[in-house]
């Protein structure tokens, strides 16, 4: 499949420049979306370039005084369709009619639409960002899956229609599909970016997140998405690396292990210090907790849909909402317990071990193929569940010629530091 390039920075700065215009922009964006999204499927509908050409006249006319434009000034973006956004019928990738989740817009599509961003529409997600997987297909091999449940997204900035997108993570929504299509994704702190807007699973553990090429993309995007964004002050020159627990890496493939292990090897040999940290005791029992967070809660979002339209469910969700309900309250009180106590415990061995970073597989492994099943979100868990900051560095390509990304961690609230570090280890990566 033909992929091409869409680097945010370089986009925003011809459009904010007026070296290329914004309607001849979005001329071409329908040519690529007409050669690619036939056969990648990264959008619910559309979308429609005659609106689209309506929304540009708009924008020229709102920005045309402005003597700086904003920093996303044209720039198309997607936006995973259970995220509400004005115009656009929300779905949540089910058969429920549209109308049970009509919201005001979601907080996080109209930050970017101040920032100038041009939403062009709702990207495919899988079932209420659970199950099943829906018809996208991973722009690197047509017969793998991008990930899920932000499928679309990742898809549709990889293959280069957009050169942003939202997606969200309840356990690995958004590292994990960023990995399998070779690209940039991002989770900040829980808390940085709003929920208002979005159709929940649990509203403990659901937090937005997007994707970007690359990381100077991803920058500019967190600058505007995230709340009290800042230039870092202190950021190392010279990051101390932690790798997690055996018992934790052991979740990932053979081949995904192997391949970690090169990376680590590659940071190694360009000077960094790499650092063993113990930050799960039970790494089992912290995965159990999460999803009888996850499955209880989503029982109780759904509660009144699924009375109403239960026959409608896949039965893998209805499944889900049937074991939420039976979970005994104590033990969702534990896990939400369980978030806070793991988010401490992370930045304290960090700080004991003066780790500035932590790196893991940002998935298993590869694209697993086919497109029923997309892919293991266990790599992910334990950072959605402290709610720390998460960032996927794209890190070359397996013998298999499938994307292969490194997950990088840092504790809540260093999301701008994150990034000065992440920028250093992909450098590194890059001469690979």
């Amino acid at each position: 499949m033909q992929c091409y390039k869409a680097c945010l920075v370089e986009s925003a700065a011809k459009l904010r420049g007026g070296e290329t215009e914004l309607g001849t922009f979005y001329e071409k964006l329908e040519s690529r979306f007409e050669a690619v999204e036939p056969q990648l499927q990264s959008f619910t509908t559309g979308p429609d370039f005659g609106e689209l050409a309506e929304a540009t006249d708009v924008a020229k006319e709102r920005w045309a005084q402005t003597p700086v434009k904003p920093p996303l000034y044209g720039i198309p973006v997607g936006v995973k369709d259970i995220i509400s956004v004005n115009g656009f019928e929300t779905r949540a990738g089910s058969d429920l009619p549209p109308a049970v989740f009509r919201q005001p817009e979601a907080e996080v599509v109209t930050r970017l639409k101040e920032a100038g961003a041009i939403i062009v529409g709702k990207t495919v997600t899988t079932e209420f960002a659970c199950a099943p997987p829906g018809p996208t297909r991973n722009p690197h091999h047509r017969d793998h899956t991008p990930g899920g449940s932000s499928s679309g997204s990742a898809a549709a900035v990889a293959a280069g229609l957009v050169p942003l997108a939202l997606g969200t993570q309840t356990v690995g929504s958004v590292i994990r599909p960023a990995a399998y299509c070779g690209i940039v994704g991002f989770k900040p702190s829980q808390g940085r970016i709003p929920t208002t807007g979005v159709v929940p699973v649990s509203t403990s553990a659901d937090q937005l997140g997007a994707f970007t090429q690359d990381i100077s993309g991803m920058v500019r995007a967190a600058s505007v998405l995230c709340s009290n964004w800042t230039t870092p002050a202190h950021a190392p020159s010279e990051p101390i690396i932690g790798i997690p627990d055996e018992d934790y890496l052991r979740q990932a493939t053979e081949r995904g292990y192997r391949l970690y292990q090169s990376h680590c090897d590659i940071l190694a040999d360009a000077g960094f210090e790499l650092n063993e940290i113990g930050l799960f005791e039970n790494i089992a029992d912290l995965n159990d907790r999460h999803y009888a967070l996850t499955d209880t809660e989503a029982a109780y979002a759904h509660a009144e849909w699924y009375t109403d339209y239960g026959d409608r469910y896949h039965p893998a969700v209805a499944e889900m909402v049937e074991d939420g309900r039976e979970v005994d309250h104590s033990v969702v009180g534990r896990a939400r317990s369980s978030q806070r106590q793991l988010r401490s415990r992370i930045a304290t061995v960090m700080d004991e071990a003066g780790v500035d970073v932590v790196v893991t597989p940002a998935a298993p492994g590869t694209a697993p193929a086919g497109l029923d099943d997309t892919g293991d979100p266990v790599m992910n868990l334990p950072w959605t569940h402290a709610g720390v900051p998460v960032v996927t560095i794209p890190a070359g390509k397996a013998e298999n010629e499938l994307p292969v990304g490194l997950q990088c961690i840092a504790s809540h609230g260093a999301d701008e530091q994150l990034f000065e570090m992440v920028t250093q280890l992909a450098v590194e990566l890059g001469k690979s």
